[in-house]
């Protein structure tokens, strides 16, 4: 279990944002065993960033408790693609990433350049504006946006 909620006299905590991409890991046991290293606020954040394109994945991540879900259905190059042009119909994690690459021909799944970022940087009011019109959970629909909007927040 992690560290207990540290109580400031005066001064105030930023929240720390966890967030959680795939792995091989037991997902909650991984989280527990991650912020054991971390002092923990009241307003700590946990974040999963997973790709919606394995069979029950959703029903899985949607157990964790206190998780804001970053799903991207089928994929995260779909929250890539965003940034570029809208989606409206069911599209497969192989169209994401070959209509992705019509934009960014030298992109490369897990890896992107400073270019690239730059970009999505950039345009990342569009994306977010296009992703909120997709229905959460749905193919397609992409939900790291939630992610930036609570880093606004602060």
């Amino acid at each position: 279990m992690g560290r207990t909620v540290r109580n400031s006299r005066g001064k105030t905590m930023k929240p720390n944002f966890f967030v959680f991409c795939e792995g091989k890991t037991e997902i909650k046991d991984f989280i527990e065993r991650s912020k054991r290293d971390y002092v923990l606020t009241q307003n700590d954040q946990t974040f999963l960033m997973f790709d919606l394109d394995v069979e029950g994945m959703l029903e899985h991540l949607q157990k964790i408790p206190q998780a804001t879900l970053l799903v991207s259905n089928p994929c995260v190059e779909l929250w890539f693609l965003l940034h570029f042009q809208g989606v409206d119909k069911e599209i497969t994690s192989d169209g994401c990433l070959r209509m992705l690459k019509t934009h960014s021909p030298q992109y490369e799944k897990g890896a992107l350049t400073e270019s690239e970022k730059r970009i999505l940087v950039e345009n990342m009011e569009k994306a977010i504006e296009r992703a909120k019109r997709l229905e959460d959970y749905k193919n397609p629909s992409s939900l790291v946006y939630r992610l930036i909007e609570a880093m606004e927040r602060g």
